[in-house]
């Protein structure tokens, strides 16, 4: 009886030990998932971050293109005025000197439109910078948005994770007390039940020995009626006489 008990327990701690691998590398294989998406969407995120720097150097680099279109402006203005200045006082010069001036007007002229032209394509370029600017600054926003959601995912990741965590040792806990209340009730019963064996085979021992006792004496009665028949007789009319 106590070794089937024994035999069902072995049975039962084995089965509990196979679910308790099967739990824990099923945890494993989604933990493992889980890390991978992260390290996924980290890897996106660092490479929009290495565009981003790339469009902030562009457009560090056309601002400097913009400042040097902007002092050969100045340049040239400059260079504009100088011309107006002899160009008045070569009004007051020779026809010669008019003729000179006519020419360099002209040219003046071209030269004009040509300042036109580069203040329209840098008024285009303010422009496209300014998008793109603003452009950067709804990425830069874009980009903070998600890091934050990123965030709140990871963090609500870890607390289902605790959740289950602690469900599971509570799980493990209850386990744990069913099993050892189980295991106390069978020592209990192994404890009766071995009473009651040692009970009985005590019980067996004295009528043993109570037959033992009782074949002895009979044995000696005999033994003293072969030895003494007159004794023999006299217990006899003795006992006869008792149950007169």
């Amino acid at each position: 009886m106590p070794k089937k008990k024994k035999n069902k327990k072995k049975t039962n701690s084995k089965n509990i030990g196979l679910t308790k691998i099967a739990t824990l590398t099923t945890k494993s294989i989604s933990s493992a998932f889980t890390n991978y998406k992260k390290n996924k969407e980290l890897e996106k995120i660092r490479i929009i971050k290495l565009q981003k720097l790339e469009e902030k150097n562009q457009i560090l680099k056309e601002r400097k293109d913009l400042k040097s279109w902007e002092d050969r402006l100045n340049k040239e203005s400059n260079k504009i005025k100088g011309y107006e200045e002899d160009l008045k006082i070569r009004e007051k010069e020779t026809s010669l000197k008019e003729e000179k001036q006519k020419m360099e007007s002209e040219r003046l002229a071209k030269k004009d439109e040509h300042l036109i032209l580069l203040a329209k394509e840098l008024s285009n370029k303010e422009k496209e910078l300014k998008l793109n600017e603003e452009n950067q600054k709804r990425k830069e926003m874009d980009l903070e948005i998600r890091e934050e959601e990123q965030k709140q995912k990871v963090l609500k990741e870890q607390r289902r994770k605790n959740k289950e965590l602690k469900a599971l040792k509570e799980e493990e806990d209850r386990k744990k007390q069913l099993e050892n209340i189980k295991i106390k009730e069978w020592e209990e019963k192994f404890d009766r039940e071995k009473k009651l064996e040692e009970q009985e085979e005590i019980r067996r021992e004295q009528k043993l020995r109570q037959k033992e006792l009782d074949r002895i004496r009979k044995f000696e009665e005999l033994e003293n009626q072969s030895n003494n028949p007159n004794l023999g007789l006299e217990k006899f009319e003795v006992d006869k006489s008792k149950e007169n």
